[in-house]
């Protein structure tokens, strides 16, 4: 037989054992849609949760981001500061009214209560900031409750995995293999890792909420204190 050729047979054998072993030694990998499936029912809680949460806090970004306009604000501040001064309150009210913000129906309520003591007009405007307050905050809490309660229910998950390994375990006897276990311990884990993931989001979330919300909260105070002012000055 030529030498050549059993040269390359022999390459050849060697080459194929190789790829036999590295395929042997290297397991498919999981990605990282496979690995949320395996967390189980608990895995589309948490999504529709975070889905939930996510949805309110763009909501009330928005909507805090157009109540927070300084430019608009202070323009309607100038108008009418010139439409007191003139005594033309129904432009004064038109304007208030035509003007989609908290500022605007603050200031109309003190409009409509020209006339009365200005602790009247004062207690007015501040009801009506308690309102605005309100309905900037709306919905909120739920981004907060969605934080605190995302890490409760990976921890749920938690604990049913292990209940599934557990009844792995008692169902394979003495026949016990890692492959067995698999299935429990993936639910556990990532169930765990899931409901991290997800209140540490909504935390952060809510935390930009908040410090919006005071933002506003602040400039309204300024914007009332500033139209009391205006009342005091002279026409």
């Amino acid at each position: 037989m030529n030498p050549l050729l059993m040269i390359q047979d022999g390459v050849s054998d060697v080459q194929t054992a190789v790829d036999t072993m590295a395929s042997v030694a290297a397991p498919e990998r999981i990605t990282l849609w496979d690995m949320t499936l395996k967390g189980g029912w608990i895995m589309l809680v948490l999504a529709i949760l975070l889905a939930l949460a996510v949805y309110i806090a763009i909501e009330r970004y928005l909507a805090l981001r157009q109540a927070l306009n300084t430019n608009n604000d202070n323009a309607f501040m100038n108008n009418i500061r010139q439409y007191i001064h003139k005594g033309d309150l129904e432009s004064a009210r038109a304007l208030s009214k035509s003007t989609n913000s908290p500022l605007a129906r603050m200031v109309d309520k003190g409009l409509s209560r020209l006339g009365r003591p200005l602790s009247d007009i004062q207690a007015a405007i501040e009801n009506e900031g308690t309102l605005e307050v309100a309905r900037l905050e709306k919905r909120v809490s739920l981004v907060a409750t969605v934080a605190s309660l995302g890490p409760m229910i990976g921890f749920l998950g938690t604990v049913t995995g292990m209940v599934t390994c557990f009844q792995d375990m008692a169902f394979a006897g003495n026949n016990i293999e890692i492959a067995t276990l698999a299935t429990g311990m993936y639910e556990a884990m990532v169930t765990t890792i899931g409901g991290l993931i997800v209140g540490i989001i909504c935390y952060f979330l809510y935390n930009i909420l908040v410090t919006r919300i005071n933002k506003v909260v602040l400039d309204i105070e300024v914007r009332a204190t500033e139209f009391m002012d205006l009342l005091h000055e002279p026409a």
